[in-house]
């Protein structure tokens, strides 16, 4: 598999905080397509009807080919702009952002608003969970029963998956690797098991893995 790793959203998800009593909410969704996100920014406005706005960013394709945004009746550059930055600079695509506002009645200036606006997409980016898309291979590994204990204790510190077991005439193992993992995985598991495991390839997708640290959130 050719294609490169990307980042998006694991699921949709929302967070939400207040500030100078203006009550923001920080809506996030991985969408394939611009029909996708244009149909999740709909169902937020029918949400909150009677929010005083609801701004948004979406960034589709793996080229990051499509992007649009909107401040929704805020200040020029205030919401839209710094929640698809905030994106760009995090390297999420095929996802969406949306971020409703309930003004509270005290103003927040246009530097306040461009801070809330980004701390409303990096809380809504980090409750859906950024996850790299990484090219990955499944396959099940066949060992004898007398060397299971030591390979499940030597896969603790390999970089894979332990997916699912099955216990028959000897121990079947579903394991997810990122195939630049493979071969290595492959070979430390033969020479644990004497060379006596086996393994067959199921399948080779892209796989979420989760990034290792949130979204941080600039002040």
């Amino acid at each position: 598999m050719a294609d490169a790793p990307y980042k998006t959203l694991k699921q949709r998800a929302d967070d939400q905080f207040i500030v100078n009593k203006s009550r923001f909410i920080g809506y996030a969704a991985p969408c394939q397509s611009e029909v996708e996100a244009l149909a999740f920014l709909k169902q937020i406005r029918e949400k909150h009807k009677d929010a005083t706005h609801n701004c948004y960013a979406y960034i589709i394709g793996r080229n990051m080919g499509i992007m649009r945004y909107s401040d929704d009746g805020e200040p020029g550059g205030t919401a839209g702009m710094p929640i698809i930055e905030t994106m760009k600079k995090v390297g999420v695509t095929d996802c969406c952002v949306v971020v409703t506002r309930y003004f509270g009645g005290i103003l927040l200036g246009a530097g306040g608003l461009v801070r809330a606006y980004r701390k409303g997409c990096v809380v809504a980016l980090n409750a859906a969970q950024v996850v790299n898309m990484i090219p990955s291979t499944r396959f099940l590994m066949e060992v004898p029963y007398p060397v299971w204990d030591k390979v499940r204790y030597a896969m603790k510190d390999m970089p894979l998956q332990l997916e699912d077991t099955a216990f028959s005439t000897a121990v079947e193992a579903t394991i997810l690797v990122r195939t630049e993992d493979l071969e290595n995985v492959q070979t430390k598991l033969t020479q644990v098991t004497d060379a006596k495991a086996e393994f067959l390839t199921v399948d080779e997708s892209f796989y979420p893995w989760p990034e290792e640290n949130p979204v941080a959130d600039e002040e």
